[in-house]
């Protein structure tokens, strides 16, 4: 019974999901490295807001047992300020979507941005 219901789970892990009405294009070529990545919306620093949501997404996911990536000292217990010294080291793998109210968007890797004073 739990191989079929692990094999369920490997299986729908597999299958990718779209929206319906979405096409999915063919990637050409290599990914873009960050080198490459031009901000073309809006400023070229994280936003309060944006910091806000960032910061909490990844405490929540330090609470709920995620691997901390850098190295804490005994003082820090508060998954708040572990996720802030993550950001402040640009170890995150997380990108930030921008958009416009005309549809067009952009995915920003969160180490391009520059960090908000």
């Amino acid at each position: 019974m739990i191989t079929k219901i692990d094999d369920a789970i490997a299986t729908s892990k597999m299958k990718e999901t779209m929206p319906k009405g979405v096409r999915k294009t063919p990637k050409k070529g290599r990914a873009k490295s960050s080198a490459t990545v031009q901000i073309k919306i809006g400023p070229r620093k994280l936003t309060r807001f944006e910091r806000a949501r960032v910061v909490g997404a990844r405490a929540l996911q330090i609470a709920m047992g995620a691997p901390v990536l850098i190295d804490v000292s005994p003082q820090l217990k508060s998954p708040i300020d572990i996720a802030l010294m993550e950001l402040e080291e640009r170890v995150l793998p997380m990108t930030i979507r921008r958009s416009l109210p005309d549809g067009t968007s952009q995915n920003i890797p969160l180490r391009l941005l520059d960090e908000a004073e």
